[in-house]
């Protein structure tokens, strides 16, 4: 039996605000849909109902999901206020900018029996769940390392705004490629297991007029084994290249397997062959993979299940986050804490 759902609010209006908004107008065309903000707006948003700027009007509401598109840094806030009275939450990346107060939010989801869902949408690529499955068949033997990058020049993240103002750039907002970007550590997870530590180095290379880092190099180890071998790789993440790139290439004992994020798409080096084929390819709508957040979510509620990214998830990303930082500013070796499971193909 599917849930009825009639009271929906979309916590912020930037682009995954609007985003979340008409897919849910488009899966619930009788629901009462309210957008929470900072300020009233006129006129109402297109495909809401109304448009509210206050929690206790929030709480008045009663909403049955809230989807939380607010800046990172208050994401906690609202969500935690939300919980305490039933809410079902999906909560955009990252769950928040530090691990501080998650774990009483994921408590409190627990003791309302309600759903808490973290938005790390790549992992609805079809391309990574491709990229994952072959690993998982051996396809280029054992696992030695792997290489993953994602970069792209932030003023052209969203070119009809000043990048100067966004949430990306300020600190206060919970800006910086860590946590802007950490859709990598998320998916490094998914396919790879736990992160055991980290080396990183954190840095502003640029001239952007930001007050956050715009590179991170990261190298990570896992505390899977494979052969009696710790998996050890590196992750390249910044907001300075110009050349849009979302990259994994994964280096075998029998070739080479490579995931393209921008182009959906997964090649295979052979050792054979010596060069690169497709393997698989997808024709990316923008709105799929959050479309099938939004079908996940609601199975969620339907049948109690724990989502493929719950909080524990979100709050896994962000303590392997505040190890990055630790290690840039001591140039030490960082150990991640141990605190959640995964579905790896380690397990």
């Amino acid at each position: 039996m599917t849930t009825v759902i009639n009271r929906i609010l979309i916590v912020g209006l930037g682009s995954m605000g609007v985003r979340h908004l008409k897919i849910a107008r488009n899966l619930f065309p009788k629901a009462k849909i309210l957008v929470l903000r900072h300020k009233q707006m006129e006129p109402i948003p297109e495909f809401a109902d109304g448009c509210i700027a206050s929690t206790e009007e929030a709480i008045f509401f009663a909403p049955q999901i809230a989807f939380i598109c607010n800046p990172t840094a208050y994401h906690l806030l609202i969500s935690q206020e939300l919980a305490l009275i039933g809410t079902h939450l999906f909560i955009e990346k990252p769950l928040s900018f530090s691990s501080e107060g998650v774990g009483t939010l994921i408590e409190t989801c627990k003791s309302k029996k309600t759903i808490l869902m973290t938005g790390y949408n790549l992992r609805k690529m079809p391309s990574l769940i491709r990229f994952r499955e072959l690993l998982n068949d051996k396809i280029i033997g054992e696992i030695l390392s792997f290489r993953s990058e994602v970069g792209q020049f932030l003023p052209s993240w969203r070119p009809d705004s000043d990048y100067r103002v966004g949430v990306s750039a300020r600190k206060e907002l919970g800006g910086g490629v860590l946590l802007e970007l950490s859709h990598e550590l998320d998916y490094l997870r998914w396919i790879f297991g736990e992160v055991e530590w980290v080396r990183a180095t954190l840095s502003h290379q640029s001239s952007l007029e930001i007050d956050v880092e715009d590179s991170a190099h990261m190298t990570l180890g896992f505390s899977s084994k494979r052969s009696g071998h710790e998996l050890i790789g590196t992750l390249n993440m910044d907001f300075i290249r110009h050349d849009h790139t979302r990259i994994c290439t994964v280096i075998g004992s029998s070739g080479s397997l490579k995931w393209d994020g921008n182009k959906d798409e997964v090649s295979l080096f052979e050792e054979k062959n010596k060069n690169w084929s497709i393997l698989f390819s997808h024709d990316n709508n923008k709105d799929e993979t959050y479309e099938a957040e939004w079908r996940e979510l609601i199975n969620c509620i339907t049948t109690g299940d724990t989502p493929k990214v719950s909080g524990e998830d979100g709050l896994r990303v962000l303590e392997i986050i505040e190890a990055a930082r630790t290690s840039s500013s001591t140039g030490a070796q960082v150990s991640v804490s141990d605190t959640t499971n995964v579905d790896s193909i380690y397990r």
